[in-house]
């Protein structure tokens, strides 16, 4: 993006592609990278696999904090942008730098604290909880690098560059297909570190995007070095980032609880049930991506152009990011049933674990609808600041209802599998139908006509 006018001002059509494709082309990536991560995990052993599945829920549970601050951030740079504040997006700036590694080291503490009792409560024993905490421990050392990405793209992304994590999440797959093996088998000086070897790679990936996008921020001058106070914390702002971040972090909390939740129920089949997920989980995300993508270029657009007054470009934003979505996951859906199998079998090649993945993908392809919907709204209700309610529709689809479908079909009528992934797709819905209804009234009542 050449300027951040151009946000209030160019064709909706044509700005929602130049965001979005970047983004989603950044998130293929990104979940390619997780894809890698899979495969040379199964390279290990089965079991690697299913520690890799339960860490990841895990660890996304606590990065989630972090990448809730990061659209609040982004919320609130692109309103004060579009209010031509310059100064006031500069400030949110400097201070988001900051702000989220801060909370980030507090969350790797507690990460360091709790990880083996977690593990313990989600089935894992012996050997297979060594694996769990091999790859643990190493990830969580680089959580204040993901948060500080998570923050400087923020940043970036109120302004309309979504190419620069594009470009580090493509960096990234790359040097992880070569720093994987490398890390895990070991190489001239470099020992072997097994299992730990790939949370490495991963945290080393980390500190090099960090400093590349950092580089390119400094390159936008709305941040900068003349007045370094700037950087310090201020107890108005951190308010600020807090009352707009705090709904949106904790439905992503919620996210990665609701993850625990439901690999606690997956896991009473057996590991290799929770192997299956994994890998079913991993593929889905792929098919995922365009609709994250799609909200992206939604938060940026509606936090501009609510922030400018601009309310028919609010609406025309959403409605075309929902028709542009609802194609592309028509094509998911086709894609996954067609290739589905393929796909997971590449992953391992134990034939128990490739049924429960392809019967979970079977199911949850349909959900794809659903998920661009609430996409879509919560980066809406961010964008106009009102995002109180992202998390009780978090809290209800990810905690309350995941918990009781999975009592009611796991444990109280001991179904199978598979009447569990037909529950949590009932739940997902439910959520999607009140997310799109409550965020056509709040519009309504801030006057915005709705189509």
């Amino acid at each position: 993006m050449k300027n951040t006018q151009e946000l209030t001002t160019k064709e909706i059509p044509t700005l929602i592609k130049q965001l979005a494709i970047p983004a989603s082309t950044g998130m293929f990536f990104n979940t390619m990278y997780n894809v890698v991560d899979t495969f040379y995990a199964g390279l290990i052993s089965t079991q690697a696999v299913a520690a890799l599945s339960l860490s990841f829920m895990l660890f996304f549970m606590i990065v989630a904090l972090g990448y809730g601050f990061s659209s609040a951030i982004t919320a609130l740079i692109g309103n004060a942008l579009g209010k031509n504040k310059h100064l006031l997006a500069s400030i949110y700036a400097h201070k988001g730098i900051l702000f989220i590694p801060l909370i980030g080291l507090l969350l790797m503490l507690a990460g360091f604290l709790t990880s083996k009792e977690v593990f313990l409560l989600l089935g894992a024993k012996q050997n297979y909880l060594q694996i769990c905490l091999d790859y643990m421990y190493v990830l969580l050392a680089g959580i204040p690098f993901f948060m500080a990405n998570f923050s400087l793209n923020a940043i970036l992304v109120a302004k309309g560059d979504t190419k620069t994590y594009r470009n580090t999440l493509i960096f990234g797959f790359f040097a992880n297909l070569v720093l994987n093996p490398l890390f895990i088998y070991g190489f001239l000086f470099i020992p072997s570190m097994g299992i730990s070897g790939i949370a490495f790679a991963t945290v080393l990936i980390q500190i090099i995007n960090m400093l590349y996008i950092f580089k390119k921020v400094l390159n936008t001058k709305i941040v900068h070095f003349e007045k370094p106070y700037y950087f310090l914390p201020q107890k108005k702002i951190y308010k600020d980032f807090l009352i707009q971040g705090f709904p949106s972090s904790l439905n992503m909390l919620t996210m990665g609880i609701g993850s625990l939740i439901l690999t606690y129920f997956v896991a009473t089949y057996g590991y290799k049930a929770v192997a299956g997920y994994g890998i079913g989980f991993r593929v889905e995300q792929i098919m995922l991506l365009p609709a994250l993508g799609l909200s992206t270029a939604v938060l940026t657009l509606v936090s501009n152009n609510y922030g400018a007054k601009k309310y028919d470009r609010v609406i025309e934003t959403i409605y075309t990011a929902l028709k542009y979505g609802f194609f592309l996951c028509s094509f998911g859906i086709v894609f996954l049933y067609t290739f589905g199998k393929l796909i997971v079998s590449q992953f391992d090649k134990d034939t128990e674990v490739i049924a429960y993945a392809t019967g979970y993908l079977a199911i949850e392809v349909w959900i794809f609808f659903a998920f661009l919907t609430l996409f879509v709204c919560v980066s809406t209700l961010q964008g106009i600041k009102k995002p109180k309610m992202i998390f009780y529709i978090g809290l209800y689809r990810q905690i309350v209802a995941k918990y009781l479908v999975g009592f009611i079909i796991v444990i109280y009528l001991n179904l199978e599998i598979q009447y569990l992934w037909i529950g949590i797709l009932i739940m997902i819905y439910s959520a999607a139908i009140f997310a799109f209804f409550y965020t056509r009234k709040v519009l309504k009542q801030l006057h915005i006509k709705v189509v």
